[in-house]
């Protein structure tokens, strides 16, 4: 039996609440409909919450969501940390609570484990909707979800195989390549909708049905990431020079993310020599990356903080200057682009068709992997910072207008009603 949500019509204001689920002052509905509150079981096969991208995504979705009145049950791996106000549900894992990024032999035991434990949940909270996370998440929420007969969607932020050969999980000379390429073909076509986080993800998606395709950029919290007077103490502690030019970089550590590109850059002219200083957070492989950077000469101008946690992320970007994402992967979303743009940081860029989406004209742009390049970039960015500070709250106000977590789930929420109305599911 269907239990009886509660309503919101258009001309009621709706609540919103932050990372930490206190509640933010209201905004209006811009629901053309009246829309009810719904029970959403999320599956998401990681180590959530970590302090990265796909992470974040999925806390400002569900966050959101709840801000709109949905209950939200997500089912998650026993590793990770719990994030209050958001009902987490993990199986049982007694043996680590660390679990490293990316494609692991280990977290194919740990969907093993995943499986039953949604079904479990999914049998107790009879959602109305299944919301699948990662390849692995929505093959589990297909299961349940035809044994539920409720409707199953998917946030879809790259391809599962290419992750495994950016990773270096999977060689392109593996047997098993084309076997795993076909499964997840066939996996992308199992949800009613499909939520890809950019448009470059969405053309990946041509054996999709296109009326199930609804892109869904990541997002922000603006009044959570916004300009901000640098905090003195903070970099001191970091050992920063105030009379610098501060270049940040938040997010993972790895080859694909373009940490070996910019360390490189860094090293070459016109950088090699030049007054910038670079703060670069984020983990893994951190004493790698810092053993390289003293091999390259330039372990004095460089600075390695490790994890960051996010509800710290505002005051650490603050100290920046200048943000750079060197990412190389362009199979993948780029939702770090976001922060840096709310925060009002001008950003030196990789040129790929995703951070083309989200910088638009106010971004500097390199060609992936050119070093000499990038130290050019960069370079020229710290000698023109007063033109293009100005020029980066352009980029705020493109934050404020389309990508904000209320942007976001409001348009979920109006595909999730109309796969529930057609099912026949909603409240009664």
């Amino acid at each position: 039996m269907t239990r009886r949500g509660r309503y919101y019509t258009a001309s009621e204001a709706v609540p919103k609440a932050d990372y930490n689920g206190r509640v933010l002052p209201v905004q209006s509905s811009a629901f053309s409909a009246i829309m009810w509150s719904m029970r959403v079981l999320a599956i998401a096969p990681t180590g959530f919450f970590a302090d990265y991208g796909c992470h974040v995504r999925i806390l400002g979705q569900l966050r959101a969501l709840q801000a709109l009145g949905y209950e939200v049950r997500l089912v998650t791996y026993p590793v990770g940390s719990d994030v209050p106000g958001l009902s987490t549900v993990r199986p049982p894992w007694p043996l680590t609570r660390r679990l490293a990024v990316g494609s692991s032999y280990r977290k194919l035991l740990l969907d093993l484990l995943l499986a039953p434990t949604a079904t479990w949940v999914g049998l107790r909270f009879r959602p109305q909707l299944i919301h699948g996370y990662l390849h692995e998440g929505v093959l589990i929420g297909w299961v349940l979800a035809r044994r539920l007969g409720i409707p199953l969607t998917a946030d879809y932020q790259g391809s599962l195989t290419a992750e495994m050969l950016d990773h270096r999980f999977l060689s392109p000379r593996s047997p098993m390549l084309p076997l795993l390429r076909r499964l997840e073909r066939w996996i992308d076509t199992r949800p009613a909708a499909l939520f890809p986080s950019s448009l470059q993800a969405a053309q990946r998606l041509r054996h999709v049905a296109q009326e199930r395709i609804h892109p869904l950029a990541d997002s922000v919290d603006p009044e959570v990431f916004a300009p901000a007077p640098p905090d003195s103490a903070l970099r001191d502690r970091l050992g920063l020079d105030p009379d610098r030019p501060l270049v940040v970089y938040l997010g993972l550590l790895a080859p694909y993310q373009g940490i070996d590109w910019l360390l490189h850059a860094i090293a070459a002219p016109p950088l090699r020599g030049h007054k910038a200083q670079f703060l670069i957070m984020g983990f893994p492989h951190v004493q790698h990356y810092r053993g390289m950077a003293r091999r390259l000469g330039i372990a004095d101008r460089v600075r390695f903080t490790g994890a960051v946690p996010y509800e710290l992320a505002p005051r650490y970007l603050a100290l920046g200057d200048i943000a750079v994402a060197p990412k190389l992967s362009a199979t993948e979303g780029s939702g770090k682009l976001l922060p840096y743009m709310s925060m009002a940081l001008p950003v030196v860029a990789s040129d790929i068709p995703v951070h083309r989406q989200y910088l638009g004209d106010a971004g500097v742009y390199v060609s992936p992997g050119d070093e000499q390049a990038l130290a050019e970039a960069l370079a020229e960015t710290c000698r023109r910072l007063p033109d293009l500070r100005r020029r980066a709250f352009e980029l705020r106000r493109r934050v404020e207008e389309k990508y904000t977590w209320h942007h976001a789930a409001k348009a979920m929420a109006e595909v999730f009603q109309t796969l529930v109305v057609e099912r026949g599911t909603g409240p009664g």
